[in-house]
């Protein structure tokens, strides 16, 4: 065999092991929301509290992020894969026997509550090495040229883990450890896949700035300084602010649906698990049809992508909020998957398309801190449901009109097409994964 044939072969291994770290996290962090409802109903704690349980771990996760793809540059991307892949290995079993514990009545309702919190915040501590150290692995063995349909297809990874993780979670609901059995199972998946990272991807080029001297002293999370400046900066500032609220918005429904179904449908949480799962994955599947089909068929560039999103969004809303029976949530829910599969791409690419190859990194940064930091605000909105069930569908859907009205009139995003729209069809194609997994 030739030795541009091995490189070939490795290059397919090293890639599908990627794949692999990547649709593995985003199947355990979005099956493990799907049955998040259940187990806070069954052990009595409240709705906005659990919504809250990834509150802590999505800060974690914001600040941490471009520490850890900094440390990447200097030990290099297989050590930080493995300890992202740790990471979430010992979080997600900690979570599981917590949950157990609640479970079995063993621990009150409010103690699981805070070491629930806790353990899923080792989560965002250090399972947010893996998501930078895996991209800047594929970064560093493709050509310009290739790079972005690589980085769309591993993005794809995430696409493909929201919908199997609800899918799979139902089947590990066992007897003994009942809700807490999706966990146990995805910790062992993630263990799995250390080991095949271990084994099986080669690293052999040095990391960027490996011969590079270090400063010595304390470790320290970089500060914004010139990340800073960025999100003040006039070409990138407006796609932050409605990238925020949309994301806001989804995380919000996404985390809000699980208790919606329950009560529609008046069973016990357990018995609700199906149907959750179902829902869930409809949605799933409405964002990849936009994310892997209508961006690239209709060439859509960002402000098409944030306009029509947005606007699609609103109407799914609507459409869970008064929704008489559980078969109009679902498809309510699957029609606001479908607009946000359009408008989160959009703002992500419009603000890669602001700023010049020198503010990429920051630019990416930025978009990072708000997929993480929007978490923060779903338990406002569970709040809100408990209050008045219809209510926080109905403000998703006012703000996200009100985006519709910025992105019509806002310059910046109204200029963001000037660009070939195949090379915004491919950008825009791109999502960067997030600590929720929504």
């Amino acid at each position: 065999m030739s030795a541009a044939a091995q490189d070939q072969q490795v290059n397919r291994r090293a890639f599908a092991i990627l794949f692999g770290v990547s649709a593995a996290t985003a199947l355990g962090n979005t099956g493990m929301l799907s049955v998040l409802p259940a187990i806070g109903r069954q052990i009595g704690i409240p709705d906005a509290m659990v919504a809250a349980i990834f509150s802590l771990s999505a800060l974690l996760w914001a600040i941490s992020s471009p520490f850890w793809a900094k440390r990447s540059d200097v030990r290099g991307r297989k050590p930080l894969i493995l300890l992202g892949l740790g990471g979430f290995c010992v979080s997600m079993t900690l979570c599981a026997f917590v949950v157990s514990a609640g479970l079995h009545q063993l621990l009150p309702p409010m103690v699981v509550f805070v070491l629930f919190l806790l353990a899923r915040a080792l989560f965002g501590l250090f399972g947010s090495a893996a998501n930078p150290a895996t991209q800047a692995y594929l970064a560093d063995r493709t050509r310009r040229e290739e790079r972005t349909q690589a980085m769309a297809t591993l993005a794809g990874a995430f696409g493909l883990g929201t919908v199997v993780g609800p899918l799979l979670a139902p089947l590990f609901v066992l007897p003994v450890v009942g809700l807490a059995g999706p966990m146990f199972a995805f910790a062992g998946l993630a263990a799995v896949m250390m080991w095949i990272v271990r084994r099986g991807l080669d690293e052999s080029t040095p990391p960027p700035t490996a011969g590079e001297p270090q400063p010595r002293g304390r470790l320290a999370f970089p500060s914004l300084r010139r990340g800073d400046s960025l999100w003040r900066d006039p070409r990138l500032a407006p796609f932050l602010l409605f990238g925020f609220l949309v994301a806001t918005c989804q995380t919000a429904q996404t985390q809000t649906l699980g208790f919606l179904i329950i009560d529609k449908l008046g069973v016990e949480p357990v018995k609700a698990q199906g149907f959750i799962t179902l829902a869930m994955a409809a949605g799933a599947v409405a964002g990849l049809l936009a994310q892997w089909g209508l961006i690239r068929m209709f060439s859509m560039g960002p402000r098409e992508l944030m306009r029509w999103g947005v606007a699609v969004a609103a109407l799914g809303n609507v459409v869970v909020a008064f929704a008489p029976d559980y078969a109009a949530v679902a498809i309510g829910y699957a029609v606001s998957s479908l607009g946000y599969g359009f408008a989160r791409p959009g703002f992500t690419a419009g603000a890669s398309l602001s700023v010049g190859a020198k503010d990429q990194a920051g630019a990416a940064g930025a978009i990072a801190a708000i997929n993480g930091l929007n978490v923060v605000v779903a338990p406002l909105f569970v709040l809100l449901y408990e209050a008045v069930g219809w209510a926080p569908f109905v403000l998703n859907a006012l703000i996200l009109a009100a985006m519709l009205a910025y992105a019509l009139r806002q310059a910046v995003l109204r200029k963001v097409s000037d660009a070939e729209a195949t090379e915004e069809a491919a950008i825009a194609g791109l999502e960067r994964g997030d600590e929720g997994g929504v």
